[in-house]
């Protein structure tokens, strides 16, 4: 199966989606954040599904300092990160959002209790209301740890490993892509492997 190619772009590729179409780039991850010019919107969001490009999402911590990764924050950045995606974008059920957890996070069981409080936010969703899976972006012992105890569903290699071929998703190098009018943008580049989830999504 053909190995899928993505761009993570913590800025809104709305006047870019065409462009970035036609140099093959199959899917597009932003975020969910409180901070409104790095989140995605649902007027990105359609632009770039109209260009034929799949959605991911990804909840990154501003700060990430050992204490953040408690289960309390886990629930609360779970319980934002559905609100986003199910009030604001209208993320279909069955996809899912993404978890960062940096290094920092797999000291003492942190990445645990977070991921924990996230599974418990989610889970709090009633039967009528969207259900998501919950996905971890992370090192290849933090992926495969959240994995094998059902705190995750699925994962995203953050760098160099030689099991990779575990997990769906796989961050690259960074890159700059020519876009219109002459101008490049900065982007991380992301490869997926079609025979793993990775609960991409379309919006209306």
């Amino acid at each position: 199966m053909t190995v899928l190619i993505g761009v993570k772009a913590p800025f809104e590729l709305t006047q870019y989606a065409i462009a970035i179409k036609q140099q093959g780039i199959d899917f597009a991850i932003r975020y969910y954040t409180h901070q409104s010019g790095k989140s995605l919107s649902l007027a990105e969001a359609r632009a770039l599904t109209d260009a034929g490009i799949q959605l991911g999402a990804l909840w990154e911590p501003a700060d990430a300092h050992l204490s953040y990764f408690s289960r309390a924050q886990g629930c609360a950045d779970g319980a934002a990160a559905y609100l986003m995606a199910q009030t604001v974008i209208g993320q279909p059920s069955g996809s899912a959002i993404y978890f960062a957890a940096p290094d920092v996070a797999e000291i003492d069981g942190a990445a645990d209790h977070y991921f924990e409080g996230i599974n418990q936010a989610f889970a709090a969703a009633g039967p009528a209301e969207r259900h998501y899976k919950v996905g971890v972006y992370g090192s290849s012992a933090c992926c495969a740890q959240m994995l094998e105890r059902g705190l995750a569903t699925v994962a995203w290699l953050e760098g160099e490993d030689s099991n990779e071929a575990d997990f769906g998703l796989k961050q690259m190098h960074a890159s700059t892509l020519p876009v219109d009018d002459g101008r490049r943008i900065s982007v991380g580049m992301v490869c997926h492997r079609p025979e793993r989830p990775a609960g991409f999504f379309r919006v209306l």
